[in-house]
């Protein structure tokens, strides 16, 4: 437990001076210790339990990993929501994985029940924010998976795997740029009424 304290402490920034006793308030720390103890029990044959502090884990710290998963040493994930490991999943030693990171399968369509359908993850490997990494698909040692990415296919050792660039289109030049609202008064504007004119007669002749 203390190197997994460590590791967070060397690669989150928020942790420096004498905030780094904050570390064990991090989901994610929890997330992994409570894994560790129900991957024993479900390689010890105990039925049921090891799912259920998993779904238990999951509800109070927005992290799921499968009992079957094997973690190495040292997993960091920061901010921890959203996060899901499956069954078959190998994650290797000083591994990082950010928010909404999906190590998941391709699905039941693909998938055969009880096949080895989850991604094995090399150490030191970096998987940004949001990426999904499908299949029995292999990353290889300091590998970075950038946000957003979605791989299913093997990642060579090193390699930097990049989503596609968003594309901006400047506005036309010649196009009208409709003039911003009042920001005094944003009521809407008022209908004018037109002057009211009299009609004075003209004076009784005497």
């Amino acid at each position: 437990m203390l190197e997994d304290v460590r590791a967070a402490c060397r690669r989150d920034p928020a942790l420096h001076g004498a905030r780094r006793v904050e570390a064990v308030l991090y989901p994610g720390l929890w997330a992994v210790w409570s894994h560790r103890v129900a991957h024993r029990l479900q390689r010890r044959g105990v039925p049921f339990l090891p799912r259920l502090i998993s779904q238990v884990t999951r509800l109070l710290t927005g992290v799921e990993i499968h009992p079957g998963a094997r973690i190495g040493r040292r997993l960091f994930i920061d901010h921890a929501i959203g996060v899901v490991i499956g069954e078959t999943a190998v994650v290797g030693d000083d591994v990082t994985l950010y928010h909404r990171v999906t190590l998941g399968g391709r699905g039941f369509h693909a998938d055969a029940k009880g096949a080895v359908r989850h991604p094995v993850i090399g150490d030191r490997v970096v998987v940004g924010v949001g990426a999904s990494v499908l299949g029995r698909v292999h990353v290889g040692d300091d590998a970075v998976i950038g946000a957003h990415a979605v791989v299913l296919t093997d990642v060579l050792p090193g390699a930097r795997v990049r989503p596609a660039t968003p594309v901006i289109i400047p506005p036309a030049r010649d196009a009208e740029v409709p003039p911003p609202p009042d920001a005094e008064d944003p009521s809407p504007p008022r209908a004018e009424i037109p002057p009211v004119q009299r009609t004075v007669p003209p004076a009784p002749a005497s």
